[in-house]
C-alpha cells in the first residue's frame, strides 16, 4: 500500500508476468498497454535492442480506476486506484533462471503465445513456471494481424480451443483466452498503427484482479533488477519487496556483499513515498555505494538472509520432464534469486513408511497430509527420484527429499522455492528442461557441512552380502567363506546376525585363519537336517577329486548352504559403521 504523491491517494499494486516464447510480442504487449515507464522498462540491453529481444526482466505500469468488485469486498477503505506493474520475462530459451526469478513475484501471470505458431516449448515451459509461482493466468493471443482477414476468426477459435485442451490438465483450466495485435504490421511498423484489442485486455485483466494478500510484518526481503546513481543523491535500488517493508532511515543488508545502508528516500513510479510494504514496486536510494557492485540481488532486514553451501529441500518431478531425476546428477538449481549448479542426493521415508496409493473416496496426493522432514527420522537413499508406482496407475509418488550441494554458496530465505533444470540440454530439443521443484527446509550454513552438519542426517543404504558354510566344527558352529574379502577387516562385523539358508539364526564370532574365512555361532544349535546336508556335501567334496565318486549322489546334497548377511550402513557416517535393526 502507498501514498502517491501527485493527489490520486493510496494505490494498490498489482504485479502481472508476461511470459511466453521469444519473439510472441511480450514487449511490444507491454509497451501497447502501458502509460508509465519505470526505470528498468523496456530493456536498454544494447545487445537486445540490436536483437530484438528482451534479456532482463522490464516492468512498466499503468493505473486504472480501481474495479467494481474490489471495491465491494472493502479495498476502498485501503485503495482509491489500481495499478498494474507488468514485469515483462525474457522468453528466450537461455534465459529461463531469469524468467523464474522474475516469476516469484507475480499475482496474474499473463502467456502471450503467437497464435499463428501456437504452444512452442518455452510457452510450456513458461506455463510450467506459472504453475507453480502463481494462481491465475490470462492467456494473450498475439499478431492476430498476421491471419489473412477472411480466416481471422475461424484460426483464432481454432487456437483457442487448442489452448483449452492444453490447459485442461493445469490448474489454469478454464482461463480466459483473449486475441489482440498489440504491434500491427510487426516491430519494424511505424508507431502510427494502433494496437488491436488492448482496450479489451485491459478490461479483462481488471475483471482478474484480486486483493493480494499483502503482509507488512516480517523481515524485509526485496528483490533488486536494476541499480544505477544519480549524482548529487546516491545510488538508487529499484525492485519489488517480496516480504516486510521498508521506511526512510531503515537500515538494510545487501548480503551478498555484506555491508548495511541507511535508506534515505523511498519512491514509487518516481513519485516520492515515506515507506512501501509487501508487492510494492520501489526505488530505495541509499548513499556511498557503487552501482555496479549490484545490478540484480536481493536487499533485506540486516542478519535476516542465510548463505547456503548446502540444503535439504521437499522435491516433486516435474510430469514433463523426460529424463529420470538420478542422485550424484547436477542441476541448474534456481533458489532465491540465483541459479547455480548443484549436486543432488535423492532420499525418502523407507519403503514400508510409504503410504499407500488413495482409493477413489480418498483425497488426490496433493491432499494428502506432507510428513514434515526433521533429523530425528531415518530415511532412505535412493539412487534416483522414485516415480510413482501406484497400481491403479494413479502415478502416486512417495514423498520424497533432496540434499542439495552448491557448487558456489547462494543467499536466500529459508522456504523459499527451489526448482532444479537442465539449461544445458538443447535449447531446440522439443523437450521440457524444467525437472523438480520443492521448497527450501534446511540450510547449512557452515563451509564444513559435510563434516559438521551431515553425520546428523540419517540417510541410509541396505547392504546385502551372501557367502557360504564350508563345514561344521560342533552343533554350534560353522566355518563359513566367500562373504569377506582376504583384505576385510573382520573386526568391523563382529556381532552381526546372520542367517543361514536353512533357517537359523547365528552371529559372526572372528576370523578363521588367513583367508578371509569366519566363524559363526549359532545359538540355538543348528538342525538336525543341516547337520546332515553338510556332512554329506563334505563327504561328496572329499570324493569329488576322485575318479571313482559315485554318480548316483544325489543332486540336493551338492547345494551349499548359504550365509545372508543383511546390514544398513549410513550414507555420511564418517566411521562408515554397519547397524542392524
Amino acid at each position: 500500500m502507498s501514498e502517491s504523491g501527485d493527489g490520486r491517494g493510496k494505490i494498490l499494486n498489482f504485479n502481472v508476468g508476461v511470459l511466453g516464447h521469444v519473439d510472441s510480442g511480450k514487449t511490444s504487449l507491454a509497451r501497447a498497454l502501458s502509460s508509465t515507464a519505470s526505470t528498468a522498462a523496456f530493456d536498454k540491453n544494447p545487445q537486445s535492442r540490436e536483437r530484438g529481444i528482451t534479456l532482463d526482466l522490464g516492468f512498466s505500469s499503468f493505473t486504472v480506476d480501481l474495479p467494481e468488485h474490489l471495491r465491494d469486498c472493502g479495498a476502498t477503505q485501503q485503495y482509491d486506484s489500481l495499478q498494474f506493474t507488468l514485469v515483462d520475462c525474457p522468453g528466450h530459451a537461455s534465459l529461463i533462471r531469469t524468467i523464474i526469478g522474475g516469476a516469484q513475484i507475480i499475482d496474474l501471470m499473463m502467456l502471450v503465445v503467437d497464435v499463428v505458431k501456437g504452444m512452442q516449448t518455452q510457452t510450456a515451459e513458461c506455463l510450467l513456471i506459472g504453475e507453480l509461482t502463481c494462481s491465475r493466468m490470462v492467456v494473450v493471443l498475439n499478431k492476430t494481424d498476421l491471419l489473412p482477414p477472411n480466416k481471422r476468426e475461424s484460426a483464432i477459435e481454432k487456437m483457442t480451443k487448442r489452448l483449452h485442451k492444453t490447459l485442461e490438465g493445469t490448474r489454469f483450466k478454464d482461463c480466459p483466452v483473449i486475441a489482440v495485435a498489440a504491434k500491427p504490421g510487426g516491430p519494424e511498423a511505424p508507431d502510427t498503427e494502433e494496437a488491436q484489442g488492448v482496450t479489451e485486455l485491459i478490461q479483462l485483466l481488471k475483471k482478474q484482479t484480486f486483493l493480494p494478500q499483502r503482509h507488512p510484518g516480517g523481515d524485509l526481503l526485496m528483490a533488486v533488477d536494476h541499480c544505477f546513481s544519480i549524482r548529487g543523491q546516491g545510488t538508487v535500488m529499484t525492485g519489488t519487496i517480496l516480504q516486510g517493508s521498508l521506511a526512510i532511515n531503515d537500515t538494510v543488508e545487501i548480503p551478498a556483499l555484506k555491508v548495511t545502508k541507511k535508506v534515505k528516500s523511498v519512491q514509487m513510479f518516481r513519485k516520492p513515498v515515506p515507506g512501501a510494504m509487501q508487492g510494492d514496486r520501489v526505488g530505495v536510494c541509499v548513499t556511498q555505494f557503487d552501482p555496479k557492485l549490484l545490478e540484480r540481488g536481493v536487499v533485506c532486514t540486516p542478519g535476516s538472509l542465510h548463505t547456503l553451501h548446502a540444503a535439504v529441500i521437499s522435491v516433486r518431478k516435474i510430469g514433463y520432464f523426460k529424463g529420470s531425476l538420478a542422485t550424484r546428477a547436477k542441476f541448474h538449481i534456481t533458489v532465491g534469486h540465483e541459479t547455480v549448479m548443484g549436486k543432488v542426493t535423492f532420499f525418502g521415508l523407507p519403503p514400508a513408511a510409504v503410504p499407500e496409493p488413495p482409493t477413489d473416496n480418498q483425497p488426490p496426493p496433493a491432499e494428502l497430509p506432507d510428513a514434515p522432514f526433521t533429523f530425528d527420522r531415518e530415511y532412505f537413499y535412493q539412487d534416483e527420484y522414485a516415480t510413482g508406482q501406484g497400481e491403479t496407475g494413479s502415478g502416486l509418488e512417495p514423498q520424497q527429499w533432496a540434499l542439495v550441494e552448491f557448487e558456489r554458496a547462494v543467499t536466500c530465505p529459508s522456504l523459499c522455492l527451489v526448482i532444479g533444470s537442465k539449461l544445458d540440454s538443447d535449447i531446440h530439443a522439443n523437450a521440457c528442461r524444467l525437472a523438480f521443484q520443492g521448497r527450501l527446509l534446511q540450510g547449512f550454513e557452515d563451509k564444513s557441512y559435510a563434516e559438521s552438519a551431515l553425520p546428523r542426517l540419517r540417510i541410509y543404504k541396505t547392504k546385502h552380502k551372501e557367502g557360504q558354510v564350508e563345514r561344521v566344527t560342533d552343533d554350534y558352529t560353522v566355518i563359513g567363506r566367500n562373504l569377506f574379502k582376504k583384505e576385510t577387516n573382520l573386526q568391523l562385523f563382529l556381532g552381526l546376525k546372520v542367517t543361514l539358508s536353512t533357517g537359523e539364526s547365528g552371529v559372526i564370532e572372528g576370523g578363521f585363519g588367513q583367508s578371509g574365512k569366519f566363524k559363526i555361532r549359532v545359538q540355538e544349535g543348528l538342525l538336525p537336517e543341516t547337520k546332515q546336508t553338510l556332512s554329506s556335501s563334505s563327504k561328496k567334496k572329499g570324493k569329488g577329486g576322485s575318479k571313482g565318486g559315485s554318480e548316483d549322489e544325489p543332486k540336493t546334497d551338492s547345494t551349499p548352504v548359504g550365509i545372508h548377511l543383511h546390514f544398513k550402513r549410513y550414507v555420511f557416517d564418517p566411521h562408515k559403521k554397519m547397524v542392524q535393526s
